[in-house]
Formats: C-alpha cells, sequence, structure tokens
C-alpha cells in the first residue's frame, strides 16, 4: 500500500473539555475506574479524527499536589484495561487559592491524531480540593 503522498491539515480548531471539575483520586495505571473524557476523534462527526496539540490543566484554587495521567482510549468502554494506553503522566504541584496572584497553567504537549472513535481521558493520582480544569486543543479535520 502506498504511503500518503497529500498530507492533510486542520480545517478548523478543535476546543474540547469535560465540563466537570476533576478532583478524584484513580490511582489505576491501566485507564480503568472513574475517568474524564477531555477529547473525542470524531467530536465533529468526521471520520479521520482529529488532531490534538496540547491539554491544559488548570489549577481552580488550593489543591494538593498530584500527577495527571492521560491515556488514550480506542472507542470501547474504560473499564476493560486492554481498551486504554497510558500515554503521558504530568506532575501538578500543590497551588494556593490567590486573588492577587494568578495560578499557573499546566501544559502537556501531544501533537498526534487521534481516531475517529478513539477518546483521551484523564485521572489524577490523589484527591485534591478545588480540582483541574482540562482543555483539549486541537483541529477538526
Amino acid at each position: 500500500m502506498p504511503a500518503n503522498t497529500n498530507p492533510i491539515f486542520s480545517a478548523k480548531g478543535a476546543i474540547q473539555w469535560n465540563p466537570a471539575i476533576l478532583t478524584a483520586a484513580n490511582t489505576a495505571k491501566d485507564g480503568t475506574g472513574t475517568v474524564a473524557t477531555v477529547f473525542t476523534g470524531n467530536a465533529a462527526g468526521n471520520s479521520a479524527g482529529n488532531f490534538v496539540q496540547k491539554l491544559v490543566a488548570r489549577a481552580l484554587g488550593t489543591n494538593v499536589a498530584t500527577v495527571l495521567r492521560v491515556f488514550i482510549n480506542n472507542g470501547a468502554v474504560n473499564t476493560t484495561a486492554a481498551n486504554n494506553s497510558l500515554i503521558a503522566e504530568f506532575t501538578l504541584p500543590a497551588t494556593t487559592l490567590s486573588e492577587v496572584a494568578a495560578q499557573p497553567d499546566f501544559t502537556v504537549p501531544l501533537n498526534f491524531v487521534v481516531p475517529a472513535g478513539y477518546k483521551l481521558n484523564c485521572t489524577l493520582g490523589t484527591a485534591v480540593a478545588a480540582g483541574y480544569a482540562l482543555t483539549a486543543i486541537g483541529g477538526e479535520y
């Protein structure tokens, strides 16, 4: 089979997020358990998938240190470990709520195509109080 000689580029931006604030701990390293789905490969109904450039985690107040784990799921149930693959981990330091200093954002560079039907799921290693808002930024084909 010949390789694709005509590269495709995103036709428009794709910004996706999970409306729930991520606060709960999930110590499973296989993508099972409670996860936050942040990005899907066919959110616009396209069959080519979507490109995900980065994932941004934003602390929403005072939190203890934890780790953000990012899994790719093949579109099936995440309760079966074989459907998930851990692709990134990112340390999130303790944060303190302030009305005079900005909370930092934490960016995980990804830069790959999420096939149609696949999902990016996230978990936290320890429970946090205020939580994190997770936003994925990419493009639709």
